[in-house]
């Protein structure tokens, strides 16, 4: 028992079902299907973006990616473009949201290695730059997805919804990537100290590189099917995702410090966080409200998880 509580990706979990318990319970039970399923939806998309995330965030201290809304908006709605609600066009839409994604993560290297700018501020520039793009892209219109993929997003599959298991195929495998891989293991190292890193011979450049791509292409993914989820691509569809992704991965107990990662407590995090919010729609609190407890039972969970692998 102590070895499992040891495990920081326990603890969001435990609140998750406590929380939806919690909901459950004041809705006399009635709701429990329509929850779960709920949440499992909604939360696949932050996994997805939380994934990639947690993939910038375990390369060390300054490496996060903060363009991730933009990537969501301009692949959607490129794809949805592209595709012009044709069923023939979805394996092409698909194509072309994973191209925005690997332009992206390019240029947000590009600005990080090229020219030096701190990933914080890189990734927020192209971040302006991308989602410029999509609001020339868009032109003020909502082009809906073809009638095949909205019906597969928005569909079931062993009563388990089809977005979720997409994230569960893209959990394996990042979890593989990392657990099972070389460059798994190179992250994990440059995290820790990119100079032993280098003295090692693990290629740093190449591996952010590589890592930061991965992260562009996880968010462009997540916007194909987030656009075609909600019936068209807006342009606000990924502002939400920009804290999320960060807040699943500090809950979920990756170190915020590097070199440790937790696909496991992405899951966990994701789907304590929608929980969170639709508990407190049911008790019926304010927006503002909501905001504050929501950030004090996040920071509740971070403490019970324990606090020292922020630190680390």
């Amino acid at each position: 028992m102590t070895a499992l509580t040891a495990k920081p990706w326990i603890w969001s979990f435990a609140a998750a079902i406590l929380v939806w318990i919690i909901t459950v319970l004041f809705t006399g039970g009635s709701s429990s299907v329509g929850l779960s399923q709920a949440t499992l939806t909604f939360a696949a998309f932050s996994v997805m973006v939380g994934i990639g995330q947690m993939f910038v965030i375990t390369l060390g201290p300054g490496n996060i990616d903060l363009s991730v809304p933009a990537t969501m908006t301009l692949s959607g709605t490129l794809a949805l473009k592209v595709m012009d609600v044709q069923d023939s066009m979805i394996a092409l839409g698909l194509l072309i949201a994973i191209l925005v994604g690997v332009a992206i993560g390019i240029g947000n290297y590009a600005l990080i290695k090229l020219l030096r700018i701190p990933p914080i501020i890189a990734t927020l520039s192209m971040s302006f730059i991308v989602q410029s793009c999509a609001i020339w892209t868009n032109r003020g219109l909502r082009i809906k997805p073809p009638e095949m993929l909205s019906d597969f997003t928005t569909s079931y599959s062993f009563g388990v919804p089809n977005v979720a298991l997409v994230a569960l195929v893209l959990s394996l495998a990042a979890w593989f990537l990392l657990e099972k891989t070389t460059y798994g293991r190179w992250i994990s190292a440059i995290g820790q100290s990119s100079f032993a890193a280098r003295m090692a011979g693990i290629p740093v450049d190449g591996t952010r590189f590589i890592t930061y791509v991965l992260c562009a292409v996880l968010a462009a993914v997540a916007g194909y099917l987030l656009a075609s989820f909600s019936g068209g691509a807006a342009l606000n569809m990924g502002a939400e995702y920009l804290l999320m992704s960060i807040a699943v991965v500090v809950i979920g107990g990756t170190a915020v410090a590097g070199g440790n990662s937790n696909v496991p407590g992405i899951w966990g995090a994701s789907l304590f966080m929608f929980l969170v919010v639709s508990m407190l729609n049911t008790y019926g609190f304010g927006a503002g409200v909501r905001l504050i407890l929501t950030g004090l039972i996040i920071i509740a969970v971070i403490l019970a998880a324990g606090g020292r692998r922020i630190s680390r």
